[in-house]
């Protein structure tokens, strides 16, 4: 007799996350870590162990031989879980492998978080947003919490309420928010460079389109923080203005 799922010792269900590209453009440690160093200013909790599809396909095919385990350890001193490696020649397959990484062939994006995420361990455990979910566009309706995470698949994301300081929202689409936003909103998460972050007041830590992202250690412009604003890319760089005067930094 067969048991039911409920009785089963495991589950297995299809979950969708984000992960971060790290796109390799040369194999030096030394060189990637005085990189990584700079970007996140010496913060040692800049990415929160987020996962990490190790991009080498930039790298001429004659660069030179990469040490697996260099890299992870690398990756790893800056809170990025290399899973999966991007753009390799079959020729570094079996090392990749071997290291315990997946190859990926970029064919599905890059998907490392999940769609309603629990919070980090270091932070009280928070209710998970609760969320009205309309073809194409997810809505929140409740403030998102320090710790959590929200995922709109395949769509835009609608926050009717406050993004705090250490959330995280992310959408394949754009993002509104007729609210504050003090956390972090990357939109166009699968690859999308026309998607655009909306608020109707901003300060956040980090704001992210189609992987280009940009910082604010020193604050949101001051012009533009109590205002509705809107975030877009324009070619490699992120564009901040006034969604109704022509304001730009």
């Amino acid at each position: 007799m067969l048991k039911s799922p409920s009785q089963l010792p495991i589950e297995i269900k299809i979950s969708t996350v984000v992960a971060i590209s790290t796109i390799l453009y040369s194999a030096d440690p030394l060189a990637i870590d005085a990189a990584l160093k700079q970007m996140t200013g010496g913060s040692a909790d800049f990415f929160e162990d987020e996962f990490a599809v190790i991009d080498i396909s930039a790298l001429a095919e004659n660069a030179p031989r990469i040490d697996w385990d260099k890299m992870v350890a690398l990756l790893k001193k800056y809170h990025l879980n290399a899973v999966a490696v991007r753009g390799a020649p079959a020729s570094m397959h079996d090392a990749i492998r071997a290291r315990g990484l997946s190859l990926d062939d970029g064919a599905s994006g890059d998907k490392a978080r999940s769609e309603a995420a629990a919070p980090a361990p270091s932070a009280p455990a928070q209710a998970p947003a609760t969320a009205l979910v309309t073809p194409g566009t997810m809505i929140i309706d409740t403030p998102v919490r320090a710790g959590q995470r929200v995922y709109a698949r395949g769509g835009d994301l609608i926050v009717t309420a406050v993004v705090n300081n250490g959330a995280e929202i992310i959408a394949d689409g754009s993002i509104h928010i007729y609210a504050s936003l003090f956390g972090r909103a990357l939109a166009g998460a699968s690859g999308n460079s026309d998607a655009r972050i909306f608020a109707m007041a901003m300060q956040p830590e980090l704001v992210s389109i189609a992987g280009v992202y940009r910082t604010f250690e020193d604050g949101f412009a001051p012009q533009l923080a109590r205002q509705p604003t809107q975030i877009r890319l324009i070619g490699d760089r992120i564009d901040i203005l006034s969604i109704s005067p022509a304001s730009r930094v």
